[in-house]
């Protein structure tokens, strides 16, 4: 879980009023991002009318939230709030519609570090934030459930309460009878699975650097050790080995995270009718192939191309001709090659020992890694400008090149000429067009990310043609491990397909969380007070709805000389009135995105610090290098 903001939090949901503690027990799921409870006025004065010293919190630019007392009579209308911080410093708090409004209201201390949030009296985000930090920081517990949901704290270190002995315990369980754990959560799928004969499947949702890939692996863990194969086909090992490539070849360092996963993946485990692990498949999503051609500071490429750098010592690795991550442009944009405690060489090891264990031939394996390999040497071939500006042609004898062709078995006299050179066809005929420096080397990244993309394409295939079974399937779980929400200093078009999908996903959540389980509360009559949850289909519509931003991008992309400057124009026009869309101040080209998370600035700087925004839109990616490879040339 990141930490909190120093800015005071929007609440998602607020609650007028009323009988708080009815509610609050009465709500069986609920987000713990951003929620909140807001008492009334009258509720603020009975409170401080009963007890001498109504005990608050109040938003602090430093802590997020700070706990205060109430010390005088609150009087509806009165513009201060007579305060006392647990420091005894006294506090004139303003409060109004011009001002702050009323604070929060503390729980009782015999509820504080409570292991399911839904039994507090409050539940806001100051209430939240802190029953999770005192059973962290405390009790040592980074699990919490609220409700059916578990809410996880990452600690950034390993911990001992993965074991066997641990999944023993929790088999067979009900999740409430035990603490709350990733296991009881899985364990509840599982049982509902047999229980209700019904398919099930497991959200991990989280910012970048929230630990989803940890749980997601250890979800399909306990899948693995409770679900066991019948026969000796081992498949439960199988469907773990997949995690050691999958990390490879898709997971990076961030400036968050030292393994973050650049893709988003679903994967189902198949079950037999006896409840036995017989097969499983994935299916992967936006894959961030700019990551190929370009690093912010101090983050890296994926994992394979370092693994593979350590090893080029190795005999089979000779023919390669692999240098350190430091000489090859792709591996060290991030300018740090080395992550803390991880030995590069070793986890190559394991790469391989998973693709082994999964059946990919040694003969694949190292078609595999002259790809990646010949990926390297592309980013390291030299493309010289003419002086006329409008032409270039790559440095003589390159040697890079030379190890590209051959590692793909392609014609260097065809791609010299094709990096620099692209074919314009009209309606009666064809001719050749000389290239730029600056659109060749696009050229040349979109070649390596079409190349990594197809490679990571033809590897997930083979996994899934080794999880698959010929047994008739009777159920599955599925586990989705998607992108957490992201913003950096300089976000992307991958950040923002990403918190795109968050949006849609949060949109999902809400409905099944809100709508749903209150449909269900009316449909057995049960006395219920209607939430107003927070809608995020505003955000989507400026997104994905006519005149959208997606719309616009897409008929700038259409236009022969469409820019970012008449893009964000467009956009700065068509949203000005749009709660959701801002202009920054000092940019023409930028905008910013309020997601139900934060606020997100989007630069016009994709792929590299000097590429626009429409680069990710066009085609850059000439169609004559690729048909080099394939021998179409």
């Amino acid at each position: 879980m990141a930490a909190p903001r120093a800015e005071t939090p929007k609440p998602f949901i607020q609650f007028e009023g009323g009988n708080l503690q009815m509610k609050a027990e009465s709500l069986h799921i609920m987000t713990t991002s951003r929620t909140s409870m807001k008492v009334s006025c009258l509720e603020i004065i009975k409170l401080a009318d009963s007890e001498k010293f109504t005990r608050v919190w109040i938003p602090d630019q430093d802590e997020v939230w700070k706990a205060a007392e109430i010390t005088r009579d609150y009087k509806e209308g009165d513009l201060v709030l007579h305060l006392q911080l647990e420091d005894g410093t006294p506090l004139e708090y303003q409060v109004g519609p011009k001002s702050n409004a009323l604070p929060f209201l503390r729980n009782p201390d015999i509820l504080v570090g409570e292991n399911d949030l839904t039994a507090l009296s409050y539940l806001h985000e100051p209430a939240v934030l802190h029953n999770l930090r005192v059973r962290f920081l405390e009790s040592n517990n980074i699990y919490t459930y609220c409700g059916i949901v578990l809410v996880a704290i990452n600690p950034y270190e390993q911990l001992q309460i993965y074991g066997e002995e641990v999944i023993t315990a929790y088999n067979g369980q009900n999740m409430g009878d035990m603490d709350p754990h990733i296991f009881a959560v899985a364990e509840e799928a599982y049982k509902q699975m047999i229980r209700d004969e019904k398919n099930q499947s497991i959200i991990v949702s989280g910012e970048s650097g929230a630990g989803k890939t940890v749980s997601a692996k250890y979800a399909m863990r306990y899948f693995a050790t409770v679900g066991g194969s019948s026969s000796d086909a081992n498949v439960e090992e199988k469907v773990l080995a997949s995690n050691p490539i999958m990390e490879a070849i898709g997971n990076a360092k961030t400036t968050r995270n030292d393994n973050s996963s650049r893709f988003g993946k679903y994967i189902q485990i198949v079950f037999s009718k006896h409840y036995h692990i017989i097969g499983a498949n994935m299916r992967t999503y936006l894959l961030e192939k700019s990551r190929v051609v370009f690093q912010a500071e101090d983050e890296r490429n994926y994992h394979i191309f370092y693994q593979l750098c350590a090893s080029a010592s190795l005999p089979e690795f000779k023919e390669l001709s692999l240098m350190s991550a430091e000489d090859f442009t792709y591996t060290s944009l991030g300018e740090n090659i080395f992550i803390d405690g991880v030995n590069d060489a070793e986890d190559l090891t394991k790469t391989r020992e998973a693709f082994t264990l999964l059946g990919i031939k040694e003969s694949s394996q190292s078609g595999i890694f002259k790809i990646m390999a010949s990926i390297l040497h592309l980013g390291n071939v030299e493309i010289i400008s003419e002086r006329d500006g409008e032409s270039c042609h790559v440095g003589r004898n390159d040697v890079h090149l030379q190890h590209f062709c051959r590692l793909l078995g392609v014609e260097l006299k065809q791609m010299d000429h094709w990096l620099c050179h692209r074919k314009l066809a009209t309606a009666s005929e064809t001719y050749v067009k000389t290239m730029s420096c600056k659109q060749a080397n696009n050229a040349r990244d979109a070649l390596a990310k079409h190349i990594y993309a197809r490679l990571f394409d033809w590897i997930v295939g083979h996994i899934n043609k080794a999880l698959q079974t010929s047994s008739k399937q009777h159920s599955f779980i599925g586990v989705l491990d998607i992108y957490g929400f992201e913003t950096f200093e300089v976000n992307s078009f991958e950040q923002f397909c990403i918190n795109y999908a968050n949006e849609k996903l949060q949109q999902q959540f809400n409905s099944h969380v809100f709508k749903l389980e209150q449909d269900e509360y009316m449909k057995e009559n049960i006395p219920w007070t209607l939430i107003d949850f927070y809608d995020n289909q505003p955000c989507i519509d400026l997104i994905e709805a006519r005149l959208g931003i997606l719309d616009l991008l897409d008929e700038e992309c259409k236009v022969p000389k469409g820019t970012d400057q008449n893009w964000a124009q467009k956009l700065y026009k068509q949203h000005a009135s749009s709660a959701h869309f801002q202009k920054p101040r000092m940019s023409n080209t930028s905008f910013i995105i309020i997601h139900f998370a934060d606020k997100v600035s989007r630069t016009r700087r994709v792929i590299r610090s000097t590429e626009p925004i429409m680069i990710s839109g066009r085609k850059n990616l000439s169609s004559e290098p690729v048909e080099v490879q394939a021998g179409k040339t």
